[in-house]
């Protein structure tokens, strides 16, 4: 394998240790649940960076379904040991090995298809659906992002790679992701985390584009790199190591360093400052919490009319679908930013996405195609357009 750099020193668990992790749902990114966490942030002064501005920024929803039964999922990940059990051992396609919930590895998992990436993609999952746990549930999360410039001039990127090889060949093929991605369209692909859901589909993208820049959070850890050299990337991946990458004028990255369940470490998530409208924020998965994500643009990026314009992506607060009354002060936290333009979807939570409507959000609502299961929010093909 590939060397590790500063993930093992991470030590996830002393995530837990250092208070980050409180529960199951705490361990999702949740820094808190109530009003008064605002009062417990550091008081800092903001120290507003300019970063140039762009037009509009237009996001589809590639897939936000990323899989299919929570009811399995959760199975699955308690009889291999718990939210902190490392995900490559669980036993989910592409790291099958056919011995049954926690008992896998990365090694083993992928040498059972390594010859087969990123070329043969439907044998290689044909091979995972006999020897993984319920190979059926995969799907992932994807995202297509098109910047237009102020100048006019239009920028495509890819965020993050799904999960199951089928689901997400199905996925490209309907949003015509893999012509963009042999044509030279796009221009880059931003992994948002380690996830199963966010990542292991990265042979996908590979088959139609092995080269193309790619953005990964320095928390990786050495399975994860590895299988960005194994799924057949023959570049050198861009590690964001500060938390503000610039990307290009009015497109920034935010890196987020937290503890996530399934032994993940840190996330990253975009800033846009749209011209006249104000700041647009798109996320994978928010595991750093709303809390925490808008804090930090407030007090790091400078926008136009001071303004939360957009914000699109994950936001993390019901994925299992259950809910405690104190998930309503994030609900009502969320207010406190005056976003003009929401549209969520994935591990926000069919849940979430009513009690924002309720709320009188400005919620953007989906088509329910493709698999997505309710129109309360953006789904599978559905699109947004910020600016």
């Amino acid at each position: 394998m590939i060397d590790d750099n500063t993930t093992s020193r991470r030590n996830f668990i002393k995530g837990v240790a250092t208070g980050l992790i409180g529960g199951t749902l705490a361990g999702m990114g949740f820094y808190s649940y109530t009003a008064s966490a605002y009062s417990r942030l550091p008081k800092v002064v903001r120290e507003q960076q300019d970063f140039g501005a762009v037009r509009s920024v237009k996001v589809t929803a590639i897939s936000e379904t990323s899989w299919f039964s929570n009811a399995l999922i959760m199975e699955d990940i308690k009889k291999s040991g718990g939210l902190l059990v490392d995900q490559y051992t669980i036993g989910w396609g592409p790291f099958g090995n056919g011995k049954g919930a926690g008992k896998s590895s990365y090694e083993e998992g992928i040498a059972n298809i390594k010859k087969m990436i990123p070329g043969d993609l439907g044998e290689a999952w044909a091979l995972q659906e006999k020897i993984s746990l319920h190979p059926d549930n995969p799907g992932g999360f994807s995202s297509l992002i098109e910047v237009e410039d102020l100048d006019g001039s239009k920028h495509k990127y890819l965020l993050d790679s799904g999960w199951s090889y089928k689901w997400m060949e199905q996925s490209f093929k309907r949003e015509g992701i893999d012509q963009m991605l042999k044509s030279g369209e796009i221009e880059a692909l931003v992994l948002s985390h380690e996830h199963y859901d966010h990542f292991w589909g990265l042979p996908v993208t590979m088959k139609y584009s092995n080269k193309l820049p790619m953005y990964i959070h320095n928390g990786f850890y050495k399975e994860g790199r590895q299988y960005i050299v194994d799924s057949g990337y023959k570049g050198t991946p861009i590690v964001v190591d500060k938390e503000l990458t610039l990307i290009r004028p009015g497109m920034m990255l935010m890196k987020f360093d937290v503890p996530i369940i399934c032994r993940v470490f840190g996330e990253i998530s975009f800033a846009f400052n749209v011209k006249d409208k104000g700041l647009v924020i798109v996320s994978g998965c928010n595991h750093q919490g709303i809390l925490q994500m808008t804090s930090t643009a407030s007090r790091r990026l400078k926008y136009d009319k001071d303004q939360f314009h957009g914000l699109y992506g994950g936001l993390h607060i019901s994925p299992f679908e259950d809910w405690d009354p104190k998930y309503d002060d994030l609900v009502i936290s969320l207010g406190k930013w005056g976003f003009e333009k929401i549209g969520c979807n994935h591990c926000t939570g069919h849940l979430t996405a009513r009690k924002f409507i309720k709320s009188g959000y400005p919620v953007v609502r989906g088509t329910a195609r493709f698999g997505s299961s309710t129109p309360d929010y953006l789904g599978n093909g559905d699109t947004i357009t910020f600016g």
